[in-house]
């Protein structure tokens, strides 16, 4: 089964219920708060999620947003457990980067913990260095940044 994957500007009132889902099963958190914190996020400013779809179902998202000018946040994303390991979350890192690269962005940030080590690993697979950690409310937070001039 062979993922496809669409693109959102924006993300979608429709679709922010969706994500919270799959986001609450990968990641382990709850579902309400995520919707919450994707409406408080989207009325700050442009949420852009990429998704993968498998057979018509929701499978896996990458969320971002621009923090600063020439600096894109890659906020959250996270791949349903049934479908890991099978390079999803890799094409929705990819494909993330290389928009921000089209649209001029000189590096991108993100965040995570050391819980998610799965995902840690795949930042450092593709490019982010670690430049710092900072406490954050599930504990030590690590900070990475890559510069898009590294893009696969």
């Amino acid at each position: 089964m062979t993922p496809d994957y669409k693109f959102q500007p924006r993300i979608t009132s429709d679709a922010q219920e969706r994500v919270a889902a799959v986001l609450a099963g990968a990641l382990g958190s709850s579902k309400s708060e995520l919707l919450t914190d994707l409406q408080y996020q989207q009325q700050r400013q442009p949420v852009q999620v990429w998704l993968a779809y498998v057979e018509g179902q929701l499978v896996g998202c990458k969320l971002g947003y621009e923090r600063q000018p020439g600096q894109y946040y890659s906020w959250l994303g996270g791949v349903h457990p049934d479908y890991r390991g099978q390079g999803v979350a890799a094409e929705l890192m990819r494909r993330q980067h290389a928009w921000c690269q089209e649209q001029g962005y000189r590096r991108i940030r993100t965040h995570t913990y050391n819980r998610w080590r799965a995902m840690l690993l795949l930042n450092l697979r593709h490019g982010f260095d670690i430049i710092g950690t900072m406490q954050g409310t599930h504990g030590l937070t690590i900070v990475l940044e890559k510069h898009l001039s590294c893009v696969e």
